[in-house]
């Protein structure tokens, strides 16, 4: 009964030279690679005590990935081995060399001596230990093998023991040439290492069941911690393809596959890949064995609701919609609840793209506590709190449902989460402008280990909220003059997040950004305008601004005002406030610019008015900081001292410094403006703590290489020193100002008409 129950699970076949096996259900077979780790293992046995105790451990922990990992050339092989044992090395080598070389009764007896290792009352090997479970396959497999089968096997260990002297004879011949030529021979070495690399994952024939699961939890795990250590997309989907066409009902290939598609923004593929995933589940009766009757149902609603999330990334809210649709349906008539969770959260993400509703997000976060889904609840209370953060809450209310949320995360050890609060953190701290704030909160996100166990050499956490942080990190150094520093920051997150991922629009936008501020405070203003195209492309918010600035510093004033005014619609149509006080303090300029000082100041009491209401805290800064150089062209010096007074803190603490240096600048005009009225004495002090406060304004502007404004802070100073009677500063001044004054001729615009 026994052979028979055997003959119903066995079936035979040769493909491509490999021989295959399916022995009670558990697909395997023997390969010539295979042959060569069993060498391998009969090497070490015989070994025994005379490897030394590091040789074993090093042997040990590479024989893991060896034993599940896909099928490699030998040589590659022997390298491995290499590292860790030389001596035991060249005796697998030699060992291999005399089966390949021999006859086939010499592999008959090499299979015919494995057995050996379990005899005896202590046994080199355990029946049950990984090894012993792998010598047991490989004996069984090879016994089910037939003469011809035998026969085609040996051959195949032949021509995979041929192959590698070929190889090797190859490279003892690069190796002379290297004697005469030696850059050559590193050129050739380099390029034969390529396929090499290549035939690391690729084999003749399928891989086995447990080579193929190994391989797609690998390639999953580095797409979601170290993208750039897993396949590119193109070599991924051809080794899927290559384990498909001999499963094609592996769904989790099906899966990996829909993830390969995501990372190529592939709508096709990757909706082609999903639903083949679901099918597959269905057809195998995977979910219904562990779910009873209710798999095949599951399986649908599941399919559905991951095919609405699948459309709403790619922008496709009509289909997402439908498909949403179906999902609840089939959730209530299964009475899921937490499905309808899932469905819940997605469907307030589609209604937030129609009109802004927080009730929806509420009650998800209410239901999921409820049925104990702490995932979704955090996700939820995430989603709130930013919410309410555009909505101009108080930082202490949000900074209060951020930590409840971090006592679930910490509770359920939940890291993703950890991460996404950090950098939820770091990101509204930006918003009300404390910068220090901000640098705090992403250091405290760099410095973390995560709570996952990944593997060694294996970068960690290269998810969304960490390249959030680095872009936010590289602004601020780039804010306070430190680009050497941002460019290294931005190399990392090439590095980290290369261009073909889904994170990478994150940094371009923001590489992009201090590029135009560079060449805008240079005075660049072709190059600036050249980058509007890119940052337009990755956000048309952003580059409609940006264009906007390049045209008012060109004095394009008209063009620059239809641009804002339509930016400001735009804005105010989707509720972009921050946006809308940078048009509005924008438009003010161009009022100043134009000599219409007066008009300027309705529009600036309204930016006040909107940073106020919504506590963008360096808003209502900059947008006081305005308002005085305002009342400064109006006349009125002494009171654009006195409110200077109350704004220019917050720019000192948390300000870019640029910005440190237009406030300070400022400050020197007010007091040169205040005091005309002043006795002789009380004057002259009054200049000499104008220059003192040009100085550091200098020392700001320098810091950025902001040509213009160093222009007129010289310029000014240049004035005061002839006044003060101080020839040889006033004189230093004007020549240091002649130099910028050529190199950026001011085009017909007065130097000390405008507050930046």
């Amino acid at each position: 009964m026994a052979s028979v129950h055997e003959s119903l699970y066995f079936n035979p076949m040769m493909t491509n030279g490999v021989v295959h096996a399916n022995v009670f259900g558990i697909k395997d077979w023997v390969t010539p690679y295979k042959m060569a780790l069993l060498v391998l293992l009969s090497e070490l046995g015989r070994a025994g005590s005379q490897l030394g105790l590091l040789e074993r451990r090093r042997l040990n922990r590479l024989l893991l990935p060896l034993l599940q990992g896909p099928d490699m050339p030998l040589s590659r092989l022997c390298k491995a081995i290499e590292e860790s044992c030389p001596h035991l090395a060249s005796s697998v080598h030699i060992r291999l060399k005399l089966m390949a070389e021999g006859e086939l009764k010499d592999m008959e007896q090499f299979f015919d001596d494995l057995s050996d290792s379990f005899s005896g009352t202590e046994p080199e090997v355990h029946k049950t230990s990984v090894v012993g479970l792998f010598l047991r396959h490989m004996i069984l497999a090879y016994n089910k093998l037939s003469f011809s089968q035998v026969y085609k096997l040996y051959t195949a260990l032949q021509q995979y023991f041929q192959n590698d002297e070929k190889k090797s004879g190859i490279d003892e011949n690069d190796m002379e040439l290297t004697n005469t030529e030696e850059q050559e021979g590193k050129m050739e070495k380099e390029e034969l290492d390529v396929p090499l690399r290549e035939e690391e994952v690729s084999c003749s024939g399928p891989l086995s069941q447990k080579q193929a699961e190994y391989f797609l939890s690998q390639q999953a795990s580095l797409l979601k911690n170290d993208e750039t250590k897993a396949l590119t997309p193109a070599s991924l989907q051809k080794e899927l393809n290559n384990l498909l066409k001999f499963n094609p009902d592996f769904a989790e290939a099906h899966y990996l596959s829909y993830l390969n598609s995501l990372r190529v923004q592939d709508v096709f593929s990757s909706t082609h890949s999903l639903l083949h995933y679901f099918d597959r589940l269905i057809l195998t009766g995977a979910e219904s064995k562990s779910n009873g009757d209710e798999g095949y149902g599951r399986s649908l609603r599941y399919a559905a609701l991951n095919l609405a999330a699948l459309h709403c990334r790619f922008g496709h809210y009509q289909q997402a919609e439908l498909a949403l649709q179906e999902a609840i349906r089939i959730a209530q008539e299964s009475n899921d609840h937490v499905c309808l969770q899932h469905c819940l959260s997605w469907l307030y993400i589609l209604e937030q793209k129609i009109f802004d509703s927080c009730v929806l997000l509420e009650h998800s976060v209410n239901k999921s506590l409820h049925f104990g889904l702490p995932y979704l609840a955090s996700l939820g209370i995430q989603s709130l709190v930013q919410r309410r953060a555009f909505a101009g809450k108080a930082a202490n209310k949000l900074m209060d449902a951020l930590k409840d949320s971090d006592l679930l995360h910490w509770k359920h050890s939940l890291s993703e989460l950890i991460d996404i609060s950090i950098a939820q953190k770091t990101a509204i701290w930006r918003l009300y402008g404390r910068s220090t704030m901000a640098l705090q909160q992403a250091q405290t996100l760099l410095s973390m280990n995560s709570l996952e166990a990944v593997n060694v050499g294996v970068q960690q956490n290269n998810t969304e909220s960490f390249a959030v942080v680095l872009c936010h990190l590289a602004e601020l150094h780039a804010e306070q003059g430190y680009f050497a520093a941002a460019s290294e920051i931005l190399k990392h997150l090439k590095e980290r997040f290369p261009p073909n991922s889904q994170h990478a629009q994150l940094w371009m936008l923001f590489d992009q950004k201090i590029q135009f501020e560079r060449a805008m405070n240079d005075g660049r203003y072709h190059i600036a305008d050249s980058l509007v195209a890119g940052i337009t492309a990755l956000s048309s918010i952003e580059g409609v601004y940006r264009k906007a600035i390049v045209l008012k510093a060109q004095n394009q004033m008209s063009e620059a005002h239809k641009l804002l005014q339509k930016l400001l619609i735009h804005c105010q149509k989707i509720k972009n406030t921050e946006m809308v006080i940078s048009v509005l303090l924008s438009i003010a300029e161009l009022y100043w610019r134009s000599s219409c000082h007066t008009i300027a100041l309705p529009v600036l009491l309204q930016a006040l008015a909107l940073s106020r209401e919504y506590s963008l805290q360096y808003l209502a800064s900059e947008t006081v900081l305005n308002l005085a150089f305002s009342q400064l062209i109006l006349g009125i010096p002494e009171q654009a001292l006195n409110i200077l007074h109350m704004a220019i803190e917050p720019v000192l603490a948390h300000g870019a410094v640029l910005d440190k240096g237009c406030a300070m600048f400022l400050v020197a005009k007010c007091q040169v403006a205040s005091a005309a009225s002043y006795a002789q004495q009380k004057k002259i002090e009054a200049l000499e703590s104008a220059i003192l406060n040009l100085n550091e304004a200098k020392t700001y502007f320098a810091k950025v290489d902001c040509k213009e404004q160093l222009r007129d802070v010289l310029y000014f100073q240049a004035r005061l020193f002839h006044t003060l009677g101080k020839t040889q500063e006033r004189n230093k001044c004007a020549m240091l100002f002649r130099q910028l004054h050529q190199e950026l001729p001011a085009h017909g615009v007065p130097l000390i008409n405008a507050f930046k």
